[in-house]
């Protein structure tokens, strides 16, 4: 095949012949990359040539250029949003500590601190993505690489609250050994829950009922209600524990070859030998559904208008429930990933699976659909991650580096159309994380769609200066930090610089740099501070003592509050002045990503003064109308 061929033959399956590169802006794509991601999307080169052969003098079969825009579907912003602006915090569920969990943050706790902002005058909760992981392996505990974003993370029960548990002295123990780490012991906290669940579950049905929120006949409806889906995920879940006891793995793609396929003879033998475990894990679906719904509930009781604000993953791990369940949706031959930015100089691979494009907006229950509201079911607001992969993901082909991929297109129109029905229907908001490499004109697809803009304060600078807060868009949720950075005050000090030295993100003479930049930025960021009337401390030298450093993120948060932004979200981490970062970006095995708990226990929450203090910078700055 001709490049010229094989250029147009890219193009019509909608891959960019070009990528960013840090030092020279666009630079082109190889053939082989090409081939490879045409591969990838299923597309045979060899039929292609002959067909292209016998249409020779025919017009092409697309003629490549962007369809004429049609007007924009809007998504469901609520009528209260048109004449106040709210508040919220956003957190980690896992990271949080409390008398009565179980080592890890869950959905019991998420209602009592549901009453706690309610309490402070907020309007939303922001949760990191409760997607469900690999139970079968505890450890692999990243909720932007879960095994089915459709289900949800039974770690989260609150095993307490499940009619029929008993404590016991020896468990006790145990809790109180699992309460006092440092660092969630994810193995540990999935071998004490899921052995009190099977000791629950096998009297739960032999029990009479005194819970109606427990009741058999709702967990028959949850049962019929989840179909094949639901009794595919729990059928994996099984084999990848059995598996996993055999050494073979716990994803399916290091599984004998019989079981790789969810519809292999073997796997069927399977189902009918072991129903009782899988209806075990079904059961584990239930409860977790039934508790985060009484979350939800117990959030509208306090107050919150939005409720809970939860996180989608942009992708699901290649050897998970949702690849092995529905093979034919997903890409299998390339993963999701980054292309070269300045922070990360040879791109990056998230090892993410991707819908196929041809299938994620396709029929009546499309992938798409299913999973956006999976999670609206629960929400008053998601906010997708990566929205840039609303038109475009970059796709880095198996056993390839990551400058060796390419963005390919997906079909926006029909996106927008799922996430407006599906939010009018859940009267949820949607948010788009809409930072880094963004395809031009997507922002503005994103405003006229009605779908929130993302903005953090570090990030919003123009030609190296901050920007006033009275720039912000209306129509956008503004924070000063997330998951993947620093505290406030850990940025004013430079320990994001340090920590991506220190785990060799970036080469030493990058690092120089960034710590001159941050001089700069650490003067423009009080300059801006002080013309928006946020009031910063007069003198900060970035080893500024932690008092000194609470009245920054005072300032720091008025000045967000001040924005025209109809959302504000204030992060937990900030407020207790947490020293150990949530994620690493770029890092594996040299750090704990999502593992270290608050310093700060949810009962002692509200003796936080820096709380009380940033809660009221928000009260006064967006108060209830």
């Amino acid at each position: 095949m001709k490049r010229s061929e094989l250029d147009d033959l890219a193009r019509q399956y909608g891959i960019s012949l070009t990528r960013p590169c840090p030092d020279s802006g666009e630079v082109p794509i190889s053939d082989e990359t090409k081939r490879k991601v045409l591969k990838a999307l299923g597309v045979n080169l060899k039929a292609e040539v002959q067909a292209s052969m016998t249409e020779e003098g025919q017009p092409p079969k697309g003629d490549n250029k962007r369809p004429r825009k049609r007007k924009i579907p809007r998504s469901y912003v609520p009528e209260f949003l048109k004449n106040s602006r709210v508040w919220g915090i956003s957190l980690q569920l896992y990271e949080l500590r409390s008398a009565r969990n179980w080592g890890i943050g869950d959905f019991e706790d998420l209602c009592s601190i549901a009453g706690l902002v309610g309490s402070l005058g907020a309007d939303f909760i922001g949760l990191n993505p409760l997607h469900a992981p690999f139970l079968a392996d505890p450890d692999r505990c990243s909720p932007y690489e879960p095994s089915n974003r459709q289900r949800l993370n039974p770690l989260y029960i609150a095993v307490d609250k499940v009619p029929g548990f008993q404590p016991s002295a020896e468990l006790d123990r145990r809790l109180n050994e699992l309460r006092a780490t440092e660092l969630v012991d994810y193995v540990g906290v999935a071998q004490a829950k899921l052995g009190a669940l099977r000791e629950l579950w096998r009297i739960w049905g032999r029990t009479k009922e005194n819970d109606p929120a427990y009741a058999r006949t709702d967990f028959d409806a949850f049962m019929r209600q989840g179909g094949e889906g639901l009794r595919r995920h729990a059928l994996f879940e099984t084999i990848s524990a059995f598996m996993g006891e055999r050494g073979h793995g716990t994803g399916w793609q290091a599984w004998p070859a019989e079981f790789q396929d969810c519809g292999s003879k073997a796997v069927s033998k399977f189902a009918t030998d072991h129903a009782e475990e899988i209806r075990f894990h079904v059961w584990l679906q239930w409860l977790a559904h039934r508790q985060l719904t009484k979350a939800a509930e117990r959030a509208r009781q306090a107050g919150l208008r939005i409720g809970l604000y939860l996180d989608l993953a942009v992708g699901e791990a290649v050897d998970g429930s949702a690849t092995w369940s529905e093979r034919e949706v997903y890409i299998a031959e390339a993963t999701v990933g980054s292309p070269p930015d300045p922070f990360a100089t040879e791109g990056q691979d998230w090892h993410l699976a991707a819908f196929h494009p041809a299938a994620i907006a396709s029929g009546k229950n499309a992938p798409y659909l299913r999973m956006v509201t999976a999670a609206m079911r629960y929400a008053g607001a998601i906010r997708i991650d990566h929205a840039a992969a609303l038109r475009r993901l970059f796709l880095v082909p198996l056993d390839s580096r990551p400058d060796s991929g390419a963005y390919v297109d997906y079909p926006q129109e029909s996106l927008l159309q799922i996430l407006s029905r599906a939010s009018a229907e859940h009267r949820c908001l949607v948010i788009g994380e809409d930072l880094g490499m963004l395809p031009e004109g997507l922002q503005d697809d994103l405003a006229e769609a009605q779908i929130l803009s993302y903005r953090i304060l570090s990030y919003e600078r123009d030609k190296g200066s901050f920007k006033p807060a009275e720039i912000y868009p209306t129509l956008a949720l503004a924070c000063i930090s997330t998951h993947d950075h620093q505290t406030l005050a850990g940025w004013w000090r430079g320990a994001d610089i340090k920590v991506r030295a220190e785990h060799g993100i970036v080469p030493t003479d990058v690092t120089e740099k960034h710590v001159e930049e941050r001089k700069h930025e650490r003067k423009g960021l009080k300059e801006v501070l002080e013309e928006a009337g946020a009031e910063p401390p007069e003198r900060l030298p970035n080893t500024a003592n932690e008092r000194r450093l609470s009245e920054l993120v005072v300032s720091a948060h008025r000045f967000i509050a001040k924005t025209p932004s109809l959302l504000a979200a204030v992060r937990l981490a900030d407020l207790t002045s947490e020293k150990n970062p949530t994620n690493i970006p770029g890092t594996s095995y040299s750090y704990p990503n999502w593992k270290p708990k608050l310093s700060v226990s949810l009962e002692d929450l509200l003796e936080v003064p820096l709380l009380q203090d940033v809660a009221g910078v928000m009260r006064e700055e967006r108060p209830r109308l």
